[in-house]
C-alpha cells in the first residue's frame, strides 16, 4: 500500500464524523499537502432547564442559551419570550439589537417586570422576572430571530416550567341566603400548594373540614361552602398549606319571630331616648351660641329718627307770607 494512502487512512481515522480530506498532487503524482475541512458542527438548538421554582414576591431567572449554524453572525437580531404556548403564546418580552451592536433595546416588557440578563450576541437569552405573582406560574419559551443577510429563527419547543409558590391568602368570604330562610357561607382562598380550608363556629367545633364546592376551584384558588349556618355567632374560615396559614371571620345574627320582639323593642327604646337627648343637647347649644353672640356684639348708638320741626320751613317762607304786625293801642 502506498504511504500516501496509509496517511490518508490515518487522517480519516482521527477526523470527526462529517469531515473530509482534500489532497493535492503534482504532475508526477507526488503528494503535496493535505487540508482537513470539517462540516459545520453547530446547528440550531436551545438549552433550557425543565423547571425553575421561586416564591411569590421574589424574583426568578429563566436561563436560555442557544447555538446556530451561522458563524460570526453580527446582523440584526430579535430576542423574544412567550408565555403559555410555543410559537403562538402571548409575548411577555421582546428586544432588538442593530447590526454589530451588543445592546438589545427593550421593545416590550409586560408590566415592566421582565428584564434580559443574557447577551444575545453571546448566544444567551436568559430572562429575569421581578415581583413574582401566582399568575406568573406557567411555561415560558425563548426565541431568537436573525434578519438582514440571514433570515433564520429558532424557538424552544418545550420551554421552561416556572413554578411559583405562595402562602395562603383568603380572597373572599361571604354569607348568602339559602332555601327556607337559611343562610350559607362561601370561602375562597388562593395559594401554592393549593390550601386546605377549614371552618369553625357555633356547633361546628374547631377544625371542621370544609367540603370544596364543585366547579369552584380555579388555578391556585380553592372555594369551600358551609351549606347551613344553623346558629348565630362567629364563623371562621382557615386556609393552610405547607408555607403558612390565613383566616377570616364572618358574623351572623338573626331575629327569631315574635319571641324577639321584646329584645328588639329594648334597643329601639334606648335608641329613641338617645335621639331625644341628642336633640336637647343640640337645642341648648344653639341657644347658648345665640346668647354669646348677643353679649359680644359691639354697642352701636341708635340711628337718629327723623322728627318733624315747626321751624324747618321758616327759611323757605316768603316775606308776604309772614303775618303783618298789628299795633294794638
Amino acid at each position: 500500500m502506498d504511504w500516501s494512502i496509509r496517511l490518508l487512512a490515518c487522517l480519516v481515522g482521527i477526523l470527526p464524523m462529517g469531515s473530509f480530506v482534500r489532497t493535492k498532487r503534482d504532475t508526477a503524482g507526488n503528494l503535496l499537502n493535505t487540508e482537513a475541512h470539517s462540516a459545520p458542527a453547530q446547528r440550531w438548538s436551545m438549552q433550557v432547564p425543565a423547571e425553575v421554582s421561586a416564591a411569590a414576591g421574589e424574583a426568578a431567572v429563566l436561563p436560555c442559551t442557544f447555538t446556530h449554524p451561522h458563524r460570526h453572525y453580527d446582523g440584526p437580531l430579535t430576542a423574544i419570550w412567550r408565555a403559555g404556548e410555543a410559537y403562538a403564546g402571548p409575548q411577555v418580552f421582546r428586544c432588538a439589537a442593530a447590526r454589530g451592536s451588543e445592546l438589545c433595546q427593550t421593545a416590550l416588557s409586560l408590566h415592566g417586570r421582565f428584564r434580559l440578563l443574557g447577551n444575545p450576541r453571546r448566544n444567551d437569552l436568559s430572562l429575569r422576572v421581578e415581583r413574582l405573582a401566582l399568575a406568573d406560574d406557567g411555561r415560558y419559551f425563548c426565541r431568537v430571530e436573525f434578519a438582514g443577510d440571514v433570515h433564520d429563527r429558532y424557538e424552544s419547543r418545550h420551554g421552561i416550567r416556572l413554578h411559583v409558590s405562595a402562602a395562603p391568602r383568603i380572597v373572599n368570604l361571604s354569607v348568602l341566603p339559602g332555601p327556607a330562610h337559611a343562610f350559607r357561607a362561601l370561602c375562597t382562598a388562593e395559594g401554592e400548594p393549593p390550601p386546605a380550608l377549614d371552618w369553625s363556629g357555633p356547633a361546628l367545633g374547631n377544625g371542621s373540614a370544609a367540603v370544596p364546592s364543585p366547579g369552584q376551584g380555579h388555578g391556585h384558588q380553592v372555594t369551600a361552602e358551609l351549606s347551613a349556618l344553623a346558629h348565630d355567632g362567629r364563623y371562621t374560615c382557615t386556609a393552610s398549606n405547607s408555607l403558612g396559614r390565613a383566616e377570616a371571620s364572618v358574623y351572623l345574627f338573626r331575629f327569631h319571630g315574635a319571641s324577639a320582639a321584646p329584645a328588639l323593642a329594648l334597643p329601639l327604646c334606648a335608641l329613641g331616648l338617645k335621639a331625644l337627648l341628642l336633640l336637647g343637647v343640640l337645642a341648648a347649644r344653639a341657644a347658648a351660641r345665640r346668647r354669646l353672640e348677643h353679649l359680644v356684639a359691639p354697642d352701636t348708638p341708635p340711628r337718629p329718627q327723623a322728627q318733624e320741626s315747626n321751624y324747618e320751613n321758616l327759611s323757605q317762607m316768603r316775606p308776604r307770607d309772614l303775618p303783618a304786625a298789628t299795633c294794638v293801642p
